[in-house]
């Protein structure tokens, strides 16, 4: 059991601890009778990914009750257009699922930009489909998924569907496709699966954030796909998990990458997926999608946080980097089921990562506040 899984033993203590406690001082030096800090900033502005909003919300709730009271407020905006604010630095920190591109990183004009991890979830394949009662899940192989989303699948009872679902009786019904239609770190992990296992796929829309989709419809962010997705008969898109859990909407399992089965995305197949990844860059700017094992889910990805290295504010970085470690730390029992906990191995670069945030001359974490 992972140090993060274990946490969510203790959630209802965990709750019941955070709202006990009072707010401390507007100093930047009050002290939290830990050897610690409060800074003096009580808010903070982020924006980005609408992939970890889900989690993200709750921890910033909980968060807003422990003992410096530092209020985050998060827009939900797209992956894209969290970069993009993080860049012109409107926002105190970014979110992004696809990690920020080399070309994106050299547009910063406040020197390094860090990724923390944020959280770890599954893109469910979402379907709104009739079916006979007592029809399985749909199933898909990687190569049936991308020939539906390049326009060549347009009927449900296509053979390659039929091959894909041996015994299910599909009707003759147009798929209507549903894809995002703003920046999305959402879109950089499923694109950068239909790459990994289609050659036609990699030939043609590639990979990104943002495609020029071969076909279909667009919506903005994981709710809007959800939303068209269970108000349209016939669609077929692609969400994090969470999102097709609390809409209630059909999602298919996706043959694993040794061709062995077909694996539904849950907390336990994302957490697999990501400790099938051996290599991890130092930068922390990676995909784990179509990793190996069994059991891995193949279109798994990481939610990051992007920061200054050196933030211009100090107090807002002191409280940026308090806000990250209870993210990475205590924020993890808000997890499952719609996300899986950090791997231990991400939680100790992500402190590597918090504790090199410099404001001045000095680290910008003061040490935990509870």
């Amino acid at each position: 059991m992972t140090r993060s899984l274990s946490m969510k033993l203790g959630i209802g203590l965990a709750l019941g601890a955070t709202l006990l406690l009072a707010g401390c001082g507007s100093s930047s030096t009050s002290s939290t009778g830990t050897g610690a800090s409060c800074p003096s900033a009580k808010s903070l502005n982020g924006a980005g990914a609408t992939f970890p909003n889900l989690i993200y919300s709750q921890m910033f709730a909980a968060f807003a009750h422990t003992t410096c009271g530092i209020k985050v407020n998060y827009q939900s905006v797209g992956s894209g257009a969290g970069i993009s604010q993080l860049l012109a630095q409107t926002v105190d920190f970014g979110a992004t699922d696809s990690p920020m591109t080399d070309a994106d990183l050299a547009k910063s004009t406040n020197g390094p930009i860090l990724h923390i991890p944020g959280t770890l979830g599954g893109v469910a394949v979402s379907y709104n489909l009739t079916l006979p009662s007592g029809s399985a899940r749909l199933q898909f192989k990687g190569a049936t998924i991308a020939s539906i989303f390049l326009g060549k699948i347009t009927k449900w009872n296509d053979p390659a569907i039929a091959a894909d679902n041996t015994g299910v009786t599909l009707p003759d019904q147009a798929i209507t496709v549903v894809h995002r239609s703003d920046g999305s770190g959402t879109t950089g992990i499923f694109t950068h699966y239909l790459e990994a296992v289609s050659p036609d796929w990699a030939a043609g829309p590639k990979s990104g954030t943002t495609i020029n989709w071969p076909t279909g419809v667009g919506a903005k962010g994981n709710d809007g796909v959800a939303n068209t997705v269970k108000n349209t008969a016939g669609a077929i898109g692609y969400n994090e998990l969470g999102y097709v859990l609390q809409n209630g909407i059909s999602y298919a399992a996706v043959q694993n990458k040794d061709a062995s089965g077909f694996v539904v995305p849950t907390a336990e197949t994302v957490t697999a997926a990501a400790g099938a990844v051996t290599t991890i860059p130092d930068d922390l700017r990676f995909f784990i999608v179509n990793a190996p094992g069994a059991n891995s889910y193949p279109i798994s990805g990481f939610s990051w946080v992007i920061t200054y290295e050196n933030p211009k504010d100090a107090d807002k970085g002191q409280a940026v980097a308090q806000t990250l470690w209870y993210m990475v730390h205590t924020g993890q029992q808000f997890a499952v089921p719609n996300y899986s906990p950090l791997p231990d191995t991400m939680v100790t670069k992500a402190e590597a990562k918090i504790k090199a945030l410099k404001c001045g001359s000095d680290a910008c974490f003061k040490g935990e506040i509870k």
